[in-house]
């Protein structure tokens, strides 16, 4: 038996509460998760997990033993890191998790390029909208997007993420160009259901003043390209962050609409599981991607 393994696997058995769920992320088989934490029951002469047919829960020794396993593999993993850092190099597999529109348009880019530069390193990328318990996901570190709830896990400011109101020319022909805040609630508004959700908008004049204006639009949706899609089928006045609409602002599909003004930006920050101990690999990509987040910086960003 691999002692260091078998700790491995019962340590994520734990966090999944499922030996499949284990097996998968070792790239293995159950039985042979199964066959590993039994060695270690067996070992020790004492029973750890529970079992029964709706998954796994410790035993009073197992909470005990989890404990010092889950130690004992950060300590290894942390060993690991100072190693690789001192190479230059971030190795291993990294596991990263993010929005599903910002992850696809911003997340992959930058993996990629940072892949790049760390040849020894594995990446598996996770796009969801919901939220991610990081721990019981196995995720090393999270993109997420506006202000944190207050927990133990780690974080860092990345930057911020500005947004910006768009319309296609021709509703604007048709229908006027807006020329302060209020003229909003005169017009189709075209909703982002999951920041915009109460039909009102806060709207940053050039002074820093902020305006509140009720809108309301035919179209509301918690996707963003669905969003854009409707203001490039000139369906009304759209709430895009400026990552989203960069590329159709270029195209002309889109002109921005009370220039000078602005929505309330989101701040960027990477989450990991625990401020205490973080892997190298996971401090190597979050100082990566510090230095990605400048001013402007959807605009370096490549066509997609």
């Amino acid at each position: 038996m691999d002692r260091l393994q078998a700790m491995e696997m019962f340590v994520r058995v734990v966090e999944t509460g499922s030996f499949s769920k284990a097996a998968k992320e070792f790239a293995t088989t159950q039985p042979t998760v199964t066959k590993q934490v039994a060695a270690i029951e067996q070992h020790l002469k004492v029973r750890l997990l529970n079992r029964n047919t709706r998954g796994v829960s410790l035993t009073e020794a197992g909470t005990l033993y989890y404990d010092k396993c889950k130690s004992i593999v950060r300590d290894v993993e942390e060993a690991d890191s100072i190693v690789q850092l001192r190479q230059g190099q971030a190795q291993g597999l990294l596991r990263v998790g993010s929005s599903v529109a910002f992850g696809r348009r911003v997340v992959v880019p930058l993996a990629l390029d940072f892949m790049a530069h760390h040849p020894q390193l594995r990446v598996d990328l996770s796009f969801e909208d919901r939220y991610t318990d990081l721990v019981a996901q196995g995720i090393d570190v999270a993109i997420r997007l506006g202000k944190l709830a207050d927990s133990s896990l780690g974080a860092r400011n990345l930057g911020a993420n500005p947004w910006l109101m768009v319309a296609s020319p021709k509703y604007l022909k048709k229908h006027g160009v807006p020329r302060r805040p209020q003229d909003l609630s005169g017009h189709d508004t075209l909703i982002y259901s999951s920041v915009q959700g109460n039909d009102l908008w806060r709207v940053i004049t050039p002074k820093g003043e902020g305006v509140t204006v009720a809108v309301t639009g035919r179209l509301r949706s918690n996707n963003l390209g669905a969003v854009l899609a409707a203001a490039r089928a000139h369906m009304g006045v759209a709430a895009l962050p400026w990552y989203v609409a960069a590329e159709s602002l270029k195209s002309g599909h889109v002109v921005e609409v009370l220039k000078g003004h602005a929505l309330p930006e989101q701040e960027i920050h990477a989450v990991f599981p625990s401020p205490k101990l973080v892997p190298g690999k996971v401090q190597a990509f979050i100082a990566f991607l510090q230095g990605r987040f400048g001013q402007r910086w959807w605009e370096s960003l490549p066509k997609g």
